[in-house]
């Protein structure tokens, strides 16, 4: 007879269930939050709507690199996630699929620099890092800022830096805190 090794990297069900109900609540979250965009980006602030709201769209990687602490779970939420919001006919459509894969590979990256050991502070900085990096590389090119002088591309990416530290990081942080309290998951 065969077993399955009691291993903490092995995905189980609960797993799997909880990582869907991480990427169904932010897909819907992200389709809602693409209001917030539309609106600022009909203002005169409208250079500033991307990186101004984009920490809202990068919240579900690092929740689910914190509550499900294995490999691959970050990007899975990220991508799946963005998926979702794809389904609820997001305005990005199918390009949702690829920002989704780019900001959940940033998030990965936190995760996997600390093996996936729960130390809060340093994966979820590395991890905001690395989605701040690579979504700006990606925006280079598929947003067109390769178009704006340095000192704008210097205030975009400090922007960025802080939406997506503030709300991917501080306020995922006080998420799986929350979550932890009620005794939903075991760590």
């Amino acid at each position: 007879m065969q077993t399955i090794p009691d291993n903490s990297s092995h995905w189980q069900l609960k797993d799997v269930i909880f990582l869907a109900l991480i990427a169904l609540f932010f897909g819907v979250i992200y389709q809602i939050w693409g209001f917030s965009y539309t609106f600022i980006a009909a203002t005169p602030l409208k250079p500033f709507a991307n990186d101004a709201t984009l920490g809202v769209w990068l919240m579900a990687g690092p929740l689910a690199g914190r509550l499900i602490p294995k490999p691959g779970s970050a990007t899975l939420g990220e991508f799946l996630a963005a998926t979702i919001e794809m389904f609820l006919f997001s305005q990005w459509g199918a390009m949702n699929l690829v920002s989704g894969l780019i900001q959940g590979l940033g998030a990965e990256i936190g995760f996997a620099s600390t093996k996936y050991r729960p130390r809060p502070k340093t994966n979820l900085f590395i991890s905001a890092l690395m989605m701040t990096i690579l979504t700006f590389i990606w925006d280079l090119f598929q947003s067109g800022y390769l178009a704006y002088h340095l000192p704008m591309l210097a205030l975009l990416f400090i922007i960025r830096f802080i939406s997506t530290g503030f709300f991917a990081g501080i306020l995922v942080n006080l998420i799986e805190k929350m979550v932890t309290k009620t005794g939903a998951i075991r760590k």
